[in-house]
């Protein structure tokens, strides 16, 4: 890291314009900006009404230079929590000068001191620089799984399969399907 003092705070609700920014700059880099759907309402209602999410905030010279946004995951195998990590980006005028492996090792440390068994994220299998940064952290990619995705349409098609009447609705299972048999 350069001899520029890097600190971190934790985001605040009068930052949603600067998180969504920053998704944008990183949806943009990652060729994928066409998808961001995310608003500054819907930023503030998950992340600081909700609290589905937090956001860590890289700041140099009292300027936010990049962010983490990540929550916690659950292992039933490790039977605790975990981090991921959903986005990591740090400005390209800052790259290459040890910011994002401060950001995780500050993750890593909110990790520990939060009684986490592990920190994970996925990544783009096209970003061979990030491929490379990830392994020189030590962090192992998980081969042998695949990630499966349900949105949209297919998710409420598939809910509505469930006989639930809303998102917070009692699901009732057919007669046949209860008590174990199928």
């Amino acid at each position: 890291m350069t001899d520029t003092t890097l600190t971190f705070r934790f985001a605040e609700r009068k930052d949603t314009t600067l998180i969504l920014r920053f998704i944008r700059d990183l949806a943009r880099y990652e060729k994928m900006e066409d998808q961001v759907t995310a608003t500054e309402s819907l930023l503030e209602e998950w992340i600081f009404d909700k609290q589905k999410a937090e956001v860590l905030f890289a700041v140099v010279e009292e300027k936010e230079i990049g962010f983490a946004l990540f929550f916690h995951n659950f292992s039933t195998f490790l039977g605790r929590a975990g981090i991921y990590l959903e986005d990591l980006y740090v400005m390209p005028d800052y790259r290459g000068h040890g910011f994002g492996k401060a950001i995780l090792q500050k993750l890593a440390a909110i990790a520990v001191e939060r009684g986490c068994g592990r920190l994970e994220w996925w990544c783009l299998d096209w970003n061979r620089p990030s491929i490379d940064f990830y392994l020189s952290l030590g962090a192992e990619p998980m081969e042998d799984w695949t990630v499966y995705r349900i949105t949209g349409s297919t998710l409420e098609r598939l809910a509505g399969e469930s006989g639930a009447t809303s998102p917070r609705g009692r699901l009732t299972m057919p007669a046949h399907e209860k008590e174990g048999e199928l």
